[in-house]
């Protein structure tokens, strides 16, 4: 029978405030300690639920996240990473990026996303998937999908994102990766243009493995989502 519970929420991945609240005799004394939500969403993830040997696998701005964590924490707890669609090394066009996008793409997506986004998302939908080629067939089901899971974030996150995954500079992230990566973008993608994205993070990351998809846009469907399958099975296993 428990007579003591600890119940603990909002750690949002600080290892030193879990310890902390670990230590503190109440909580120590408790016959059950409870961790509600909001744990790992933060700076220390892996070391909050003690993950070693992770594999990271980041899309679009994802990728950028992976590149971030471990330019600032290393890679002691992680075993590879993967970059699919991925925004690193920097999407913004600058004096030393010169194939990166002007600002003022960065700037109308900040318009539509605080005018209609509803509607910019249902259109975006299209350039995204590839569904805007010729010859492409277009999905209902994966527009709905892709428009509801927009719909679902916060405007001001939404927002501010468009500044972190086009102006961040990751470089210096991608030099600390030392372990086996993987990158993989399709030399189609409208989002995140091929050019200014896979090949220089490939140069960055040492003895990092680059794989092309011919023809691919940005968010795999169809073949092009079976074959990154059974590339991804492939490295987790080699």
């Amino acid at each position: 029978m428990l007579n003591r519970v600890a119940v603990l929420s909002d750690i949002h991945g600080v290892l030193p405030a879990l310890e902390a609240v670990l230590a503190e005799p109440d909580v120590r004394a408790a016959d059950q300690i409870v961790l509600t939500g909001d744990i790992t969403a933060g700076p220390q993830p892996t070391q909050v639920l003690d993950l070693r040997d992770a594999v990271l696998v980041g899309h679009s701005t994802g990728g950028g996240e992976v590149a971030r964590y471990i330019g600032r924490h290393g890679t002691g707890r992680v075993a590879k990473a993967v970059l699919l669609g991925a925004v690193p090394p920097l999407m913004l066009k600058t004096e030393t990026n010169p194939d990166g996008l002007p600002i003022e793409a960065f700037d109308a997506i900040r318009e539509d996303v605080t005018g209609d986004r509803s509607q910019f998302y249902w259109e975006l939908a299209d350039p995204f998937y590839g569904f805007n080629r010729p010859g492409a067939t277009g999905s209902d089901g994966v527009r709905q999908a892709f428009w509801m899971w927009s719909m679902q974030v916060g405007l001001k996150g939404a927002y501010d994102c468009i500044k972190q995954f086009s102006e961040q500079d990751f470089t210096e992230d991608l030099k600390r990766f030392d372990i086996p990566t993987l990158i993989v973008h399709g030399d189609d993608a409208q989002i995140v243009p091929f050019v200014a994205s896979a090949p220089k993070s490939a140069e960055l990351i040492k003895d990092a493995t680059l794989i092309v998809h011919p023809g691919a846009p940005h968010g795999l469907v169809g073949e092009h989502e079976k074959a990154f399958n059974a590339e991804l099975l492939d490295f987790l296993k080699g």
